[in-house]
């Protein structure tokens, strides 16, 4: 499935129209260069929503009409400005020239998450951003910095001053969303800031591949409220004005299928990014795999829907729970899990130090098992890989060098030696160990390790399974 992110360029330097995604959205943008960020006198009191006209009846003054009027004044247009170095070559004989700087604006969405000054938005919105600015509904113009990003879940937080205290929106719960309620999305679809639109909730639980098809989204809440490029990070609400969505991305090939964010799961991502600059996730030590009916027959298990656990890391909360290879996670406290990404989902949120019962089925009988979250160890990245792959990797003359491949490894089963180079992993390029030890770190739950291989002047791209059973 083709994934088409809610993001929108405005008007650049043609040189550069081939490098920007949705180049043929630029109708509506602005592109106003650089601005001088001035408050205005308004700015001494926090912007109220605003009022409707005496005329209007109660018979029109609907769930939808109260909810969107109070929401606009906390959602912001994000401004985006970033400087390209393009090479250019003569017309004529195709000598390249000299390396020119271009300036590329985008649009998105976002809104104030804290009274302080604190507003969320899609981590795709600011990517590769020289300046940000929010634009308010009171037509001030502040300039905004990243206080943290999260791109594996595509979340980003930023910060602006201002000498009031800003207009909030109040957060509801994903957890109990109904198939066919009403919902409201509310951003700046095309650089048309204050658009309001409505629909429903077409499903939750949606896995979504990026672009790039590098990496999925688990759980998206799946809206036919219409999402449009510069939607991006603008907020979802339900019919009582409150947030239980993120708006991410549209489905490029459909009308009306766009997905967000569920709140529940943003929480956690945007309070670790406030307080820490980073995502802070608690360390269970499993690799799972969806459990569907066929599955289920093939390996002879007695459920037929879960979690199947594939691989256990030696000393892991999950090891010291007693869990194994063959289990089937059936639920995480009262909730139940039907597909490994509905256990991600529910242990996404797990702090260190906290317990939490699992639901299992072990060979057709049902137990629980009391897991206890742990922080992950600094190294848990590379010990996974050398699990894994059987790879042993090491820093030399600013290279990541395989200095080692276990015997009967799949690494060496692939044909990998001693002296090739490890240049990406998981989608990313790489460039120290700390790096590729993070990256890891972040993927550790995810169903394989993808690496990319240097040897002499080719690359290869190779796929390591997260299992380390035969089932």
């Amino acid at each position: 499935m083709q994934v088409i992110r809610c993001r929108m360029k405005s008007r650049v330097q043609p040189a550069l129209l081939p490098l920007l995604v949705l180049a043929t959205l630029l109708a509506g943008c602005r592109g106003d260069g650089d601005r001088r960020i001035i408050p205005s006198a308004e700015a001494q009191t926090q912007t109220a929503a605003p009022a409707l006209p005496p005329s209007v009846g109660p018979a029109r003054r609907t769930p939808i009409v109260l909810a969107a009027h109070a929401a606009l004044p906390a959602v912001v247009n994000i401004q985006i400005e970033s400087v390209i170095r393009r090479r250019s070559f003569d017309p004529f004989f195709g000598f390249p020239g000299r390396d020119r700087l271009y300036r590329a604006q985008s649009v998105g969405s976002g809104f104030i998450w804290a009274a302080d000054g604190t507003i969320v938005t899609n981590a795709h919105v600011i990517e590769g951003a020289s300046s940000i600015t929010a634009n308010l509904y009171d037509g001030r113009q502040l300039e905004a910095t990243v206080i943290g990003a999260d791109p594996d879940n595509d979340l980003a937080v930023l910060k602006v001053e201002s000498d009031s205290r800003l207009p909030t929106l109040p957060l509801g719960t994903s957890s109990d969303l109904l198939i066919g309620e009403t919902v409201i999305a509310v951003g700046n679809p095309f650089g048309l800031s204050g658009t309001v639109t409505t629909g429903v909730i077409s499903a939750i639980g949606r896995s979504v591949p990026s672009e790039d098809q590098n990496r999925t989204f688990t759980d998206f809440v799946q809206t036919d409220a219409s999402i449009n490029p510069g939607n991006s990070g603008g907020p979802l609400l339900n019919i009582e004005g409150k947030v239980v969505g993120i708006n991410v991305a549209i489905y490029a090939q459909a009308q009306n299928i766009g997905f967000a964010i569920p709140v529940d799961r943003a929480r956690k991502i945007v309070e670790d990014l406030r307080q820490f600059g980073e995502v802070h996730t608690a360390w269970i030590g499993i690799s799972t795999a969806t459990v569907t009916p066929e599955e289920a027959r093939r390996l002879g298990l007695a459920v037929a829907r879960g979690a199947l656990v594939t691989r256990v890391t030696g000393g892991s909360p999950a090891d010291r729970a007693g869990l194994r290879p063959g289990d089937v996670i059936t639920g995480v406290g009262n909730a139940s899990v039907e597909s490994r990404e509905a256990f991600t989902t529910l242990t996404a949120t797990a702090v260190a130090g906290s317990p939490m019962t699992l639901r299992i089925n072990r060979s057709g009988a049902p137990m629980d098992l009391r897991l206890v979250p742990a922080d992950p160890p600094a190294s848990l990245g590379l010990q996974v890989l050398e699990e894994v792959a059987g790879l042993e990797i090491a820093e030399q003359r600013g290279a990541l060098v395989i200095t080692g491949v276990s015997r009967g490894s799949r690494a060496e089963q692939m044909g990998l030696q001693p002296g090739d180079l490890v240049v990406g992993a998981n989608g990313r390029e790489v460039r120290s160990v700390r790096e590729l030890n993070d990256i890891l770190m972040r993927g550790v739950e995810r169903s394989s390790i993808v690496l990319a291989i240097a040897r002499g002047r080719y690359v290869y791209t190779l796929t390591f399974p997260m299992s380390g059973t035969s089932l």
